[in-house]
């Protein structure tokens, strides 16, 4: 039986803007190597890896100090390993999909609306109709106007 890499994808700014260019983080266990992340990725994600770089991260340091301040005690944070995976040509990770689909809806919401104030802006600009109401009285005098323009 083969043993089991857990690959947890690292999902930051950072992380976002170097996927563009198909380089994908992903936090894997201290004790992997290149060949065994490299093996991982292509079994779980169906894709072809051009090449991996890995980064120890060390734990930082930590103390904590009791309430009446007497007793300390010292302490670290786990240590990372980081892996930097390079794809080839045509294949990517589903990592950011729900992000860049949120983004295209945002987009698409925004340029509704700019259109909508677009043509909210293009009625105020449009000079009102002067029309008579229904309600309006017409006098004798209007009548004998319409009756010289009708002939």
């Amino acid at each position: 039986m083969s043993k089991l890499t857990l690959v947890i994808p690292k999902l930051s700014e950072k992380s976002y803007g170097q996927s563009q260019n198909r380089v994908y983080t992903v936090l894997v266990d201290t004790a992997t190597n290149k060949q065994t992340v490299i093996r991982a990725i292509e079994a779980q994600f169906n894709v072809e890896v051009k090449s991996v770089n890995i980064a120890n991260i060390a734990g930082k340091a930590k103390r904590t100090i009791s309430k009446n301040g007497r007793r300390t005690a010292n302490g670290r944070d786990i240590d990372t390993k980081k892996a930097y995976v390079t794809l080839k040509e045509g294949f990517s990770l589903p990592f950011f999909e729900a992000i860049e689909e949120e983004q295209k809806q945002s987009d698409k919401i925004q340029d509704e609306l700019a259109k909508k104030a677009e043509k909210e802006s293009a009625k105020q600009d449009k000079p009102k109709s002067r029309r008579l109401g229904r309600n309006k009285s017409v006098t004798p005098a209007d009548k004998d106007k319409k009756e010289k323009k009708a002939a």
